[in-house]
């Protein structure tokens, strides 16, 4: 329910805030033509199979260039991944949690850099965030066999990540279209 309500927050608060700031298009607008992304997103659970849609629907449906979505977008499909970030940080603190494991300050910064380090090394391709998961959990001494816990809801959550990371991909590229000078 934490990842849940993280990844709403991210995709219905903080992306519309940065796109009515930066950008200045309304949020009903960006997400209307990106409803055939999501689709795909939550379809496929791969960034790298959604990128044509995404940078046609970008393009074509938010007027971005192609010199910027022909950049950023595939980039972003590499580097920008908050839902699995988010993900990767609240697993690793439930497994802790499970298992007793007393989390620190120091534990918990660990546990934001490492994610957020794991996720931009992350493939954008179903399943590989369990795998980086592996990484965030060593580095805090939680135990590996902890992934048995979350091993059952990870798909429908991997579905979810992978729209706020396309959706987040997409912003990037319109918050550049429209202030590249």
């Amino acid at each position: 329910m934490v990842v849940i309500f993280g990844l709403i927050f991210l995709g219905f608060v903080i992306y519309p805030t940065f796109l009515r700031i930066f950008a200045k298009i309304p949020f009903k607008i960006f997400y209307k033509e990106m409803f055939p992304v999501h689709l795909v997103a939550f379809s496929t659970s791969s960034s790298a199979v959604t990128l044509p849609v995404t940078m046609e629907q970008v393009e074509k449906g938010l007027g971005v260039r192609n010199k910027i979505a022909s950049f950023v977008l595939p980039v972003g499909v590499t580097v920008n991944m908050d839902g699995t970030s988010l993900y990767q940080a609240v697993a690793t603190v439930f497994i802790a949690q499970v298992f007793g494991i007393e989390m620190t300050f120091f534990h918990l910064f660990t546990i934001l850099f490492t994610a957020t380090l794991a996720s931009i090394g992350t493939a954008a391709v179903p399943g590989a965030g369990v795998v980086m998961l592996v990484i965030v959990l060593n580095a805090v001494g939680v135990l590996v066999e902890g992934l048995a816990l979350i091993l059952a809801i990870d798909r429908p959550l991997y579905m979810m990540r992978t729209v706020i990371n396309v959706t987040g991909d997409a912003m990037i590229a319109v918050i550049i279209d429209r202030n590249e000078k």
